[in-house]
């Protein structure tokens, strides 16, 4: 009688042990671009943004599909994007880019377990998903503020400008929006608020352009309207667009308003 070979097992990795090790590689990423010549560290970036939404997809295979899951891949490609933008403005100095590499590895972390939540709490209701929501919401807008930073570091002509912060905004608010219905299909309304409000940020980006203030400024201010914005469409979608909580938010996009309106210098 002839004796099949046992089939060999291999272990069965964990989905933390997944996000830990998505930390790991990301993060080792960001310190290997650091000793590539300048003029390869942008394409660099790009192929780590890359391989941030391929790292996603192993560490989350079992809970996405071809429907509204995928959003969760957004942020985290959008993390690396940014914090990478952010790299070259940085001084290039291991006690300036070391704490930025530690951020971002528990950035990437963060943002495992919380899109893992957004994917498993799509399908049934999951106890954690409003402090995934916050968590999630905090990293949103650390998103923006890197991204908006950038473009606007830049200094490109005007119409750029408004695209580049249009598309950023718009992503980011394609998955914020979704995590507050986190439904799996794809709703049109979550669509149109998307594009209204990334059109709504584009716009102040334009206002910015002939607005005296700084980078730093101007990255906040629109930072603070994507935290308007966000906070209003989430709420829309959970059911809670309350008329105070309408006030609240409206409140804080008009008090800096106001305090960046008074702290520009308008004179030469």
């Amino acid at each position: 009688m002839r004796i099949l070979p046992k089939r060999i097992k291999f272990p069965t990795i964990s989905k933390r042990t997944k996000f830990v090790l998505n930390s790991i590689f990301l993060s080792a990423g960001f310190v290997g671009i650091n000793f590539l010549p300048d003029e390869y560290r942008l394409g660099a970036i790009g192929a780590l943004t890359l391989l941030t939404v391929l790292a996603f997809v192993w560490a989350l295979w079992e809970g996405l599909g071809k429907n509204a899951t995928l959003f969760t891949l957004i942020l985290p490609a959008l993390f690396t994007l940014g914090v990478g933008l952010f790299w070259f403005l940085l001084p290039s100095t291991i006690f300036a880019r070391l704490p930025v590499v530690m951020l971002y590895g528990l950035g990437i972390y963060a943002l495992g377990l919380t899109s893992n939540i957004y994917t498993v709490a799509a399908v049934r209701t999951i106890a954690l998903m409003r402090a995934a929501k916050g968590v999630g919401f905090v990293l949103s807008l650390l998103v923006a503020f890197l991204i908006f930073d950038a473009i606007l570091s830049t200094r490109v002509n005007v119409l750029v400008n408004f695209l580049l912060i249009f598309i950023g905004s718009f992503l980011i608010f394609l998955q914020g929006v979704w995590v507050g219905r986190g439904k799996k299909e794809v709703a049109q309304e979550i669509l149109v608020k998307s594009l209204v409000f990334g059109l709504g940020i584009g716009e102040m980006g334009l206002l910015l352009y002939f607005w005296p203030v700084t980078v730093v400024v101007g990255s906040l201010f629109l930072t603070i309207g994507v935290y308007v914005l966000l906070g209003l469409g989430q709420a829309d979608e959970e059911g809670r667009l309350f008329a105070q909580t309408i006030r609240e938010y409206l409140f804080v996009g008009l008090i800096v308003f106001l305090a960046m309106f008074f702290a520009t210098r308008w004179s030469g």
